[in-house]
């Protein structure tokens, strides 16, 4: 009797706590538990004792599968509530062209959402939702911003003292003048002695050879703001 007892009251007690914490409660195990829940309630009250066991542990196994249900389903709601939030966040940077700015925290971000989706299929969705997660966060330090300058165009050295190696250690160019051969051998052909690297001439346009696959476009414009260049980006 005492395990009918237990049996029961487990029975009884866990079809209550889903009916009152959970928004999956109506699913057809828990339906199950409740309906094995009363039979057994009702065998009780008419002294049908090893009767009121059985439909008691019933119950009981109703109520896991439903527990085990509710789970599944709150873990789905949490996985396509933090995908929707991964899908919004990889928008915007490709709106802002992340792509080609931050290679690698995008790819990253994309690469974790790709695994969200294959674990979302596979029904696994405490991963799923974890790896949008590391969707969101691979993005944190994404930010729009300006282009660095394919060109740049030699103004007087009166003025700004332009020469390959000023020009290279510029944070928009290298932010280094020990690189400034790169800019010489790519524009060289353009000079009227190019041989002569020192021999640089206002008003000559000067292209910005990309170094690590950093993006550039357009012409320096000193009303812009750019940051500076980094290998590391």
């Amino acid at each position: 009797m005492k395990k009918f007892i237990s049996v029961l009251t487990f029975a009884l007690l866990t079809g209550s706590l889903f009916a009152v914490n959970y928004s999956y409660k109506d699913n057809t195990y828990q339906r199950l538990a409740d309906e094995y829940t009363k039979k057994a309630d009702a065998a009780l009250d008419a002294g049908e004792y090893d009767l009121s066991v059985e439909y008691a542990i019933k119950a009981e196994e109703n109520a896991a599968l439903s527990k085990a249900f509710i789970e599944k389903m709150l873990a789905r709601q949490h996985a396509d509530e933090q995908m929707k939030l991964a899908e919004k966040k990889i928008e915007w940077a490709k709106s802002i062209q992340a792509e080609r700015n931050f290679p690698m925290a995008y790819s990253a971000s994309q690469g974790a959402y790709d695994n969200a989706k294959a674990a979302y299929e596979r029904e696994d969705y405490t991963s799923a939702e974890n790896y949008a997660k590391q969707a969101v966060a691979a993005l944190e330090g994404v930010r729009e911003v300006t282009p660095l300058p394919q060109f740049y165009v030699v103004r007087p050295w009166a003025e700004t003292k332009d020469c390959y190696w000023n020009i290279s250690g510029r944070q928009y160019v290298y932010n280094n003048p020990l690189l400034w051969e790169n800019l010489y051998q790519k524009n060289k052909g353009k000079m009227p002695k190019p041989n002569d690297p020192n021999l640089i001439l206002p008003g000559m346009k000067m292209e910005i050879p990309s170094l690590t696959g950093e993006y550039r476009e357009g012409t320096y414009n000193p009303s812009k703001e750019y940051e500076p260049y980094s290998a590391n980006r």
